[in-house]
């Protein structure tokens, strides 16, 4: 196929199903039923959790299967606009297991000179890029995890994906958004309490988010047609104080 030069600029797109999203939070948080909300979504069931779902799954519990499952959707003979690794988490530790066998070593690095860990990260990164490549949108579902983080000048906690820092590279490389779902604490005039499940999309030093479209609200509800309606107009929403992600009114 020969190469020419572009002659107009791309255009932005607003289908979500354009997009490739980290998605990442506590556990039952509404992470997948978030995910699900997405145009034709299949998702790509790499450990249980999907039993109170209705949606499409192939259950890819090995490499083998996900690399698979990965080959029949490039091949385009089907509904699917979304794609949705649930959990991405479990999908690299399958990566890892596959090369580890395939080298016939018991660790990544077991091998000399750090070559257990380059296998593990360019599989991983050449099957990630394909999936990110298709004309698709692609959502990855994380756990949380928190991370003491030190500088020269100071120590804190961060709340990052729980993946493993070769593995989270890649993918914060590839995503367009990274939505960080979180709870808000809000306190009545009458002293009760009511917790609101939140996503968080800018980068803050308590976690890890960012949006390079620019389109999100610093924060906005878990709630997929409230995220739709915010991407589409394009909002900001003035950023309210928080400690830790937590926030109490």
């Amino acid at each position: 196929m020969a190469i020419a030069l572009p002659k107009e600029k791309t255009k932005l797109s607003l289908d979500m199903s354009s997009k490739t999203l980290l998605v990442y939070g506590p556990p039952k948080i509404g992470k997948s039923t978030f995910a699900s909300r997405f145009p034709n979504a299949l998702f790509l069931e790499c450990e249980p959790g999907l039993n109170e779902l209705e949606v499409f799954k192939v259950p890819t519990y090995s490499w083998a299967d996900f690399l698979a499952a990965c080959k029949l959707v490039a091949a385009g003979d089907h509904p699917f606009k979304t794609i949705v690794v649930d959990t991405v988490d479990n999908a690299f530790k399958l990566c890892s297991e596959h090369i580890c066998a395939q080298q016939k070593i018991d660790y990544e690095g077991d091998l000399e000179h750090g070559k257990g860990w380059a296998f593990v990260k360019n599989e991983w990164h050449r099957v990630l890029t394909r999936l990110a490549s298709l004309p698709y949108g692609l959502v990855l579902i994380s756990h949380a995890v928190d991370k003491q983080i030190k500088t020269r000048t100071e120590e804190y906690t961060k709340t990052q994906p729980s993946l493993p820092d070769r593995a989270r590279n890649v993918v914060l490389g590839l995503v367009d958004i990274i939505l960080f779902c979180d709870t808000i604490i809000r306190k009545g005039k009458d002293g009760s309490t009511t917790v609101e499940r939140v996503v968080r999309t800018k980068p803050n030093p308590a976690y890890e988010a960012g949006d390079r479209t620019g389109r999100l609200p610093e924060t906005l509800a878990l709630d997929f047609t409230a995220f739709c309606k915010d991407f589409a107009e394009g909002r900001q929403i003035p950023q309210t104080a928080a400690t830790n992600g937590k926030e109490t009114k």
